[in-house]
C-alpha cells in the first residue's frame, strides 16, 4: 500500500519515543510505500482534488535518542512532488498539537479529501471533535475540578473555591503557557488576561493536584557552554523526563562545541536557540516555568523580536557566564589589576578570606583549576581553624 503521513517536520522526530515513527517502521517492515508532508503542504483548488506536496521516504534503520538521519528522502523542499490524497491507499493525520486555527483548517481539507474518496485516519471530523485539551470533557468522572471559560470572573471564583490552581491555553502542548497560582492569588489577574487575551479567548483552569509531583520532571538549563551541556546531560541521566537547553543566539555562537551539542542531543536533551529568559515563574514557593523573549540578529546586534513564550519547568538551572566586579572588594582585600591577590593556598590579605578561580591574580577561566584552588583553600582553612582552636 501507499501510505501518506501528514505529520510534523521529519527532522524534528524523536525516534526513541515518537509513535508516528513506530508506525512508519512497522509499515516499512511490511513492505508498504511511505510518503510524508506537513499540514502546510496541503492544497485545494477548484477543479482539482486536495493535494499534498510530499516527500517519498525510506527508512535507514537508524533510530534512538539524538538520531536525525533515520530517513532518506527522494525530494527536498521546495521541490516536493504533488500527490492527490484520493490516489493513495491511506492518509494518516499524525500532526502533533497545538490544536490551533491551522490544525482546524487542515482537518477541513482532509474532510474534503474524504469526500473525494481518500481514506483518512483518524477521520478529520473525529479530530475536530476531540481536541487534546477538550477531549476530557467527555469523561468528567475521571478528571479533577476543571473549568473552561473566557470570563475572568469565573476564573476568580474558581480560585476562591480551590485556592491552588493551574491555568492553561486550549491550543498549547508540551507544557507551554501553563501557569500555577497558589492561595495568595499572586498575578492571577495578569495571567488570566494573558491567556484569555482580555476576554476574547477561552482557557482551561484546573485544581492543582499534589500527586503531579510523581509525574514528569522537566528541567530548563539556561546557557550554551559546556557547563550547560553537562548540567543538561546529567539531569537526563538522573531521571528527568524532559530537559531543554535554551540559548540566546544560534548554534554556531554557542561556546559548547558542535561535538558537545551533538552529545547532549544524543542523550535526549532538546536545544532551543534564539531565546532569552525574561521571568522565572513560580507558585507556592515552587518554580513552574520561565517566560522567554525570542531574539534575532539585527545589524550585528542581538535584539528581541517582540514575541514571547513560556516553557514549563520543575527546575531551572543557570549556566551562563559571569563578570567579576572587583571594586566593592577593594576595601576588604588587596587587589592587583582588578583581581584578588592571594598566596599559593588562596589566602588573601584578610585573615578570614580565601579566593580561587579566575577572580584571583593568575587564575584562569578553567573549571578544573577553580576546583583545585577550592581544594587547596579548604585544606588551608581547615588548618587555620585548627590552629585558632589550639588543635
Amino acid at each position: 500500500m501507499k501510505l501518506l503521513f501528514v505529520a510534523d517536520p521529519l527532522e524534528s522526530f524523536k525516534t526513541h519515543k515518537d509513535s508516528t515513527f513506530a508506525m512508519m517502521r512497522e509499515a516499512a517492515r511490511r513492505g508498504h510505500t511511505l510518503m510524508a508532508c506537513e499540514p502546510k503542504d496541503l492544497r485545494w483548488q477548484r477543479g482539482e482534488p486536495v493535494t499534498g506536496f510530499v516527500r517519498d521516504i525510506t527508512l535507514t534503520g537508524r533510530s534512538g535518542e539524538g538520531v536525525h538521519d533515520w530517513f532518506a528522502s527522494a525530494q527536498q523542499a521546495p521541490d516536493e512532488r504533488p500527490q492527490p490524497l484520493c490516489e493513495v491507499d491511506a492518509v494518516l493525520m499524525r500532526k502533533d498539537p497545538p490544536f490551533d486555527a491551522e490544525y482546524f483548517y487542515a482537518t477541513h481539507l482532509l474532510s474534503q479529501a474524504e469526500r473525494e474518496g481518500a481514506r483518512v485516519f483518524n477521520k478529520a471530523s473525529a479530530l475536530r471533535e476531540h481536541p487534546e485539551k477538550l477531549a476530557i470533557l467527555e469523561f468528567p468522572q475521571f478528571i479533577g475540578p476543571t473549568l473552561v471559560t473566557r470570563d475572568a470572573a469565573d476564573v476568580t471564583r474558581f480560585h476562591a473555591e480551590h485556592h491552588d490552581i493551574i491555568l492553561k491555553p486550549l491550543d498549547g502542548m508540551g507544557g507551554m503557557g501553563i501557569f500555577r497560582v497558589g492561595p495568595d492569588g499572586l498575578n492571577l489577574g495578569s495571567i488570566t488576561e494573558t491567556l484569555n487575551r482580555h476576554g476574547t479567548q477561552s482557557l482551561m483552569v484546573q485544581k492543582f493536584l499534589p500527586e503531579i509531583v510523581d509525574g514528569d520532571k522537566r528541567v530548563l538549563v539556561i546557557g550554551g557552554g559546556m557547563t550547560a551541556v553537562d548540567a543538561s546531560v546529567q539531569s537526563r541521566k538522573l531521571g528527568s523526563d524532559e530537559v531543554t537547553m535554551v540559548y540566546r543566539r544560534g548554534p554556531q555562537d554557542m561556546s559548547a562545541s558542535g561535538h558537545e551539542q551533538e552529545w547532549a542531543q544524543k542523550n535526549g536533551v532538546t536545544i532551543r536557540h534564539w531565546a532569552t529568559p525574561k521571568e522565572v515563574l513560580s507558585a507556592g514557593g515552587l518554580v513552574t516555568g520561565v517566560r522567554f523573549a525570542a531574539t534575532r540578529m539585527a545589524a550585528g546586534t542581538l535584539v528581541e523580536t517582540g514575541e514571547t513564550f513560556t516553557l514549563a519547568a520543575d527546575m531551572v538551572l543557570k549556566a551562563i557566564g559571569q563578570s567579576f566586579v572587583a571594586q566593592p572588594l577593594g576595601a576588604l582585600v588587596n587587589l592587583q589589576g582588578g583581581r584578588i591577590q592571594t598566596d599559593d593556598q588562596g589566602r588573601t590579605s584578610h585573615a578570614k578570606v580565601w579566593a580561587g578561580g579566575d577572580c584571583r591574580v593568575g587564575g584562569r577561566d578553567l573549571t578544573v583549576e577553580a576546583v583545585e584552588h577550592g581544594k587547596v583553600a579548604a585544606l588551608s582553612i581547615h588548618a587555620a581553624l585548627g590552629a585558632n582552636n589550639g588543635a
